[in-house]
Parts: C-alpha cells; sequence; structure tokens
C-alpha cells in the first residue's frame, strides 16, 4: 500500500492576496493518494477560517512568525518552527512569501527535511527599501538558497532577476505559476444593474475599479489620485476599492482631500470578486512591484481591460494595446490617461476585455497543481528513488532516514 508524502506548506500569513488564495488552492487539491499536504502559517490572516475549513487539511500556527523585521520574533519563529518540523516529519517543505521563505527553510534545514522547496511570489527585496537592508536581504537569500533543493518563480521575470543576483542556478529555479480558477470568473453570472445599484453606483456610469491589500506595496493611494485626475476629465466616472489594510486612513484621508467622497467607494474585502469583476469597464492595479498579479488573471478572464504598472512578471499576463497597458509604477498621470482612452470608446474596451479571456493553460489552477505534483514526484525521485508504488509501504519517514545516512 502506498503511502502518501507529508508535504508542509508553510506561508507566513493567510491574508486575501493572490499568493494566499495560490497556497489554498494547491493544498486543497494535491492529489491525496500521493501526497499529504500540511499547511502551517505565521500571523493571523483573513483566510485562516478558510483553510482550518478544508476537508482532511491539518493546520499549524506559529503566531511569532510575522512579516516585519524583528530578530526576537524571528528567532522564536525558527525555533518554533524547527520543532514542530521535527514533530511532522515532512518529506517535502514548500514554502511561500520572503519571511516564511527564510525561517522555514533553515528550520526545515535544523529538522533535517530532505527536500526543500521555495516559491518565489516577488522577492522581499525592492528598489524602494534602503541599499543596506536590500543587500542584507539578498545576502540571506544566497545562504539560504545554498540548502533549496528546487526554487519555483511565478515569473520568467523573477526568475531571471534571480538568477541575475547569483540567488540561484537557472537550472535550479524553474517556472511555476500561481494559477487561479480561470473557468470560474469566465463563468461567473451577474445582474450588473443590480450589483452596481448595490455598490451605490448608476448602472449607466462607467465604474473603474482595483482590488488589493491596503498596503504600499499596492500603492492604493495612487488609485485614488489616478482618480481624481480621470474625474477632471469625465466626472460621469466612479470608482470602486476592493480590500482592505493598513492603508485605509490614509486613503479615506486622500478621498476626502480631492472631493472624491462622491466618486469612490471603499468597499472592504468582499467574497463576491468574480461577481464584481463583471460590473467594471475598467480594472486599475497600481502595485510598485509584484511576483505576477493574480488579480490581472482574474480581471481578463473576467473580460475586462486592464490598466496596470508594468513591474515583474505584469508583460507576462497583460498584452500592452491587446488586453489592456501597462505604465511605469508611480505614475498617475499615465494611469488616468490610459483609463480615458478606454473610457472613450467603451465598445474598444470591450473587445480588449474579450482578447483577454483568451489566457494561456499555464495560468489555470488546475495546471498548476498538476506542474507541482509532477515537479515533487520528480524531486521525490531524483533525491530519495521514490517510484510512487510500493517502495513507501514503510512510510515517508524511511526516505528521510535514508536521506540523512547518505
Amino acid at each position: 500500500m502506498t503511502v502518501p508524502v507529508t508535504v508542509a506548506v508553510i506561508i507566513t500569513k493567510l491574508e486575501l492576496g493572490g499568493a494566499q488564495r495560490g497556497v489554498l488552492s494547491l493544498v486543497s487539491r494535491l492529489d491525496r493518494a500521493r501526497f499529504r499536504p500540511v499547511l502551517i502559517t505565521g500571523e493571523p490572516g483573513a483566510l485562516d477560517e478558510e483553510a482550518r475549513a478544508l476537508p482532511g487539511m491539518s493546520c499549524y500556527q506559529v503566531p511569532c512568525l510575522v512579516r516585519p523585521i524583528d530578530p526576537l520574533a524571528d528567532l522564536r519563529a525558527l525555533m518554533a518552527l524547527t520543532r514542530l518540523l521535527k514533530q511532522l516529519k515532512p518529506t517535502i517543505v514548500h514554502t511561500h512569501s520572503s519571511k516564511a521563505g527564510i525561517v522555514g527553510r533553515l528550520a526545515a534545514r535544523l529538522a533535517g527535511v530532505p527536500i526543500i522547496v521555495h516559491t518565489i511570489h516577488g522577492f522581499g527585496f525592492t528598489q524602494y527599501q534602503h541599499r543596506l537592508l536590500r543587500r542584507v536581504l539578498i545576502a540571506v537569500e544566497r545562504v539560504v538558497s545554498r540548502f533549496t533543493t528546487r526554487v519555483f518563480s511565478v515569473s520568467e521575470a523573477n526568475r531571471r532577476d534571480g538568477i541575475g543576483l547569483g540567488l540561484f542556478p537557472a537550472d535550479r529555479c524553474a517556472v511555476v505559476r500561481c494559477g487561479v480558477d480561470l473557468e470560474a470568473f469566465r463563468r461567473a453570472r451577474v445582474d450588473v444593474a443590480a450589483k452596481r445599484r448595490e455598490l451605490g453606483v448608476d448602472p449607466q456610469r462607467p465604474l473603474i475599479g482595483m482590488v488589493a491589500p491596503m498596503k504600499p506595496q499596492k500603492a492604493p493611494l495612487d488609485f485614488v489620485r489616478m482618480a481624481a485626475r480621470v474625474r477632471e476629465a469625465r466626472p460621469d466616472a466612479r470608482f470602486v476599492f476592493v480590500g482592505d489594510g493598513e492603508l485605509r486612513d490614509a486613503m479615506e484621508t486622500e478621498i476626502c482631500r480631492l472631493g472624491l467622497t462622491e466618486w469612490l467607494r471603499l468597499t472592504g474585502w468582499r467574497r463576491d470578486v468574480p461577481e464584481l469583476l463583471r460590473c467594471l469597464d475598467v480594472f486599475v492595479l497600481t502595485s510598485l512591484w509584484e511576483g505576477l498579479p493574480c488579480v490581472y488573471l482574474e480581471a481578463l478572464s473576467s473580460g475586462v481591460p486592464v490598466v496596470g504598472t508594468r513591474v515583474d512578471g505584469a508583460e507576462e499576463v497583460v498584452k500592452d494595446g491587446v488586453t489592456g497597458y501597462l505604465v511605469p509604477p508611480g505614475d498617475v498621470n499615465a494611469l488616468a490617461d490610459r483609463v480615458l482612452v478606454l473610457l472613450a470608446d467603451l465598445e474598444a474596451a470591450r473587445r480588449m476585455g474579450r482578447n483577454g479571456t483568451a489566457l494561456p493553460r499555464e495560468f489555470d489552477v488546475h495546471d498548476m497543481v498538476r506542474r507541482h505534483e509532477a515537479e515533487y514526484e520528480r524531486l521525490l525521485a531524483f533525491h530519495l528513488g521514490w517510484t510512487g508504488s510500493s517502495n513507501l509501504s514503510d512510510g515517508p519517514q524511511s526516505y528521510i532516514t535514508a536521506a540523512r545516512n547518505r
């Protein structure tokens, strides 16, 4: 009888974001005949309850695993994760996000886990950080990469940058997309007029929207400033921001300062995003950096043209001038100009939206899961000699013991 291989998946925080949704999609869809996923998270997040409700899922929380750099908390998280991994004895540890990627891989190494995998959803170091901090973070990434068995990147751009910075050799990193359920967004049906009225928006007015956490990476204040510029030329336009976070107070202040109270609505987090996307004429994303913006996939598969920032993997999803427009990050005027181009010819905008629905299969969640399963099996076969059949009858621990003795 085949015993499923235990895969411990570690992520810092289950907030409502693309990487987090991708992790839940992965652990919920892995073939249970071959793999037994265990989910380990850090500080509390909005998706914790959803994770715990997944059938047959074992969830563990390490609250001291937090996003901010905190040497004392990080040391406690390292010790707690190491103890937990020694207890769980996984054959594979798969980390996601920057902090979990560093602390989780160190813990896996200390716990003697034979196969350590990390997915890059954008890097933890950016051009917006102090130069010294950026250098330190790059150096730490190089250290943990030495004992990382395999690196997955959600975008070609991140893979290329990682190789260029010497974080990992080219043959150790593969592009494995963070997919979404494209068909679910394509099939979403909604009474647009009724949903717009629910949002307090006249069904006849053009509607521009964004879905994102309100945090510095997403630059949500740029959305507010873009809205102000668009309103100058198109006072009939309305705007909606779906999400919440640390910059909400700053956004509300900026909305009042720019006199947008009657034009821009903040909805908070909502569970009906597929239906809301169907109500938009234009989708906007103002991010300063990304790995691969999953929300672009959601908007395009919903038939909505995109105006967004040209960051990391954006060009791998949005075809400039075909399915939307990409502009430099931080360029509010360029964002507004492109939105106005689409609003000036809504039929052309709808054609762009229809163009976007034909996304490649590699961006679909089902393909993402199959790619992960294939990569896991390849790593098991190459490093531990696993064939996926009777030679696992003694359980995954026999492989860990064998790996330690090599």
